[in-house]
């Protein structure tokens, strides 16, 4: 049998799709409080395990959605979601389901991990690094490409159509997306810019300039170093822009990288047989009506352990 590989689930990703993607009047307890979030994401859990067969699973979640040392260095980042109070702008709705993923989480014995002052990105970034290949990073973040290794056996399974309309990403699909390799995701990213993380990139560089620069310098210390090059082949608009932008691009790439190096815990992450506190499970199905998403779920892993 080919080698299973380890799941790595990009948990906020797939909640807030859960979120946004299932009526809160279609899933609701019986005081009427919403389940959306918790039970889209556990019918997507069941049919990632299903398709994809995994042995091995961790969930990976926001202890910090934007940690200190990266708005330090650039303070735009994700400035536009902080909320008036502090924190993070999320739907009043969907707050009160993220502890419920993770009680559903501990009650079936999928492991569930984060880190203080760092995103989940970073705890994904970190475990694809570090943990036995092949792996398979579920989530519907770009900046997500660059954790894709062919010799290491990383894929990204982009869930930008749903998780029934997986893009399967190597680093031949990263290049055909984006005129890159999977190893300069961070660098073009940093060129191109990002609204929804708050970064403004060069002004006037788009996705083809970016790996334009990118193909003829190798990566953004080439790119910065040549232009000091009279002779370096740069028109003088460009040059302009990417000479204002030094500031920027000085820090720009430390920010978009994903964090390989995290301090983690020793993690338990075989895909369980059966629910680790099954009492808990039935409690917590019946408390919530999650009693068809936890089914599906646990059948799920039973078949997946055959």
């Amino acid at each position: 049998m080919a080698d299973r590989p380890l799941l790595l689930v990009d948990a906020p990703s797939l909640y807030f799709r859960a979120y946004f993607g299932i009526p809160e009047s279609a899933a609701r307890t019986a005081d009427g409080q919403p389940v959306n979030a918790v039970r889209g994401f556990l019918d997507m859990l069941a049919q990632l395990v299903r398709t994809r067969r995994p042995d091995r699973m961790v969930c990976a979640f926001d202890y910090d959605w934007r940690p200190r040392w990266r708005v330090d260095l650039l303070p735009s980042y994700k400035a536009h979601r902080v909320a008036e109070a502090g924190g993070e702008v999320v739907p009043d709705t969907l707050s009160p389901q993220v502890p419920m993923v993770t009680e559903v989480l501990t009650a079936l014995g999928i492991c569930a991990v984060g880190a203080d002052g760092y995103e989940a990105d970073d705890v994904l970034g970190t475990l694809a690094t570090t943990q036995p290949s092949p792996v398979e990073v579920v989530s519907g973040d770009r900046d997500l490409f660059q954790l894709v290794d062919d010799a290491r056996r990383v894929r990204l399974l982009y869930v930008g159509r749903g998780v029934a309309k997986l893009d399967d990403c190597d680093d031949a699909a990263v290049r055909a997306r984006y005129g890159v390799p999977a190893a300069a995701y961070a660098d073009f990213a940093a060129l191109r810019g990002d609204p929804s993380d708050g970064l403004p990139g060069v002004s006037g560089v788009g996705e083809k300039t970016a790996a334009r620069l990118l193909d003829r310098y190798g990566d953004l210390d080439g790119i910065l170093a040549a232009l000091d090059d009279a002779g370096s082949g740069f028109a003088p608009g460009l040059r302009a822009k990417l000479v204002a932008a030094r500031g920027y691009l000085a820090v720009a790439p430390t920010v978009v990288r994903v964090a390989r190096d995290v301090p983690l815990p020793e993690l338990a992450t075989a895909l369980p047989a059966e629910p680790a506190d099954p009492d808990r499970l039935m409690e917590l199905a019946q408390l919530w009506n999650l009693a068809g998403s936890c089914r599906r779920l646990v059948d799920a892993l039973t078949d997946a352990a055959r």
